[in-house]
């Protein structure tokens, strides 16, 4: 018997597609707000939601990305980035405040490829990455100032899980991160 009503809404698709279509057609269906970038529906239905300033370049293969946010502190050394990134992501953005430095990179192909491996959304980075052309080629997001050809230093120091401030905003552990064509939104931690 169960059977009979799924059977009769299979038949139904075709029928209500073409009724989609003809609505469409005839303009009685708005699909753009269906269509508008994430940073924007999130700026609609959150007005207070932090924005970045508009100083970040896409850098990554991936122009929408989102989670929570897992932060760091860096001084032109990158150590604490690459082993942060060797570690399960779980579909969280790693920021990276490297304090706006354009001495060198914090970010480059190899320690991007860790991140995908680990399954890590998308990386920001308030500083410099280099090996552009790898991390275009990752199914990563990548967000930093600038590109520098220089490597970071290899001293291990820097902290972990400590709130942030750059481009404006302060971004804090588990803060809820979207990035897409548009810049980046920052949203409190749910509780």
């Amino acid at each position: 018997a169960g059977e009979r009503p799924a059977r009769q809404l299979l038949a139904r698709i075709p029928l209500a597609l073409a009724e989609v279509g003809e609505a469409l057609g005839a303009g009685q269906i708005d699909i753009a707000p269906l269509m508008e970038p994430i940073s924007t529906k999130y700026r609609l239905a959150h007005p207070d939601a932090q924005v970045l300033a508009p100083v970040f370049h896409d850098f990554g293969g991936r122009a929408r990305f989102s989670g929570q946010a897992v932060t760091l502190r860096v001084s032109e050394n990158n150590p604490l980035v690459r082993s942060t990134l060797q570690t399960p992501g779980h579909g969280k953005v790693l920021v990276v405040d490297g304090g706006g430095s354009l001495n060198c990179a914090l970010l480059g192909g190899n320690l991007g490829q860790f991140g995908v491996e680990n399954g890590w959304e998308g990386v920001i980075v308030n500083g410099c990455v280099r090996d552009t052309a790898e991390l275009r080629a990752l199914n990563l997001g990548v967000r930093a100032l600038a590109a520098h050809p220089r490597r970071s230093g290899k001293a291990d120091e820097g902290e972990a899980h400590v709130a942030v401030s750059f481009a404006g905003v302060t971004i804090r552990p588990n803060d809820e991160v979207h990035v897409d064509e548009d810049g980046i939104l920052v949203l409190p931690a749910r509780n």
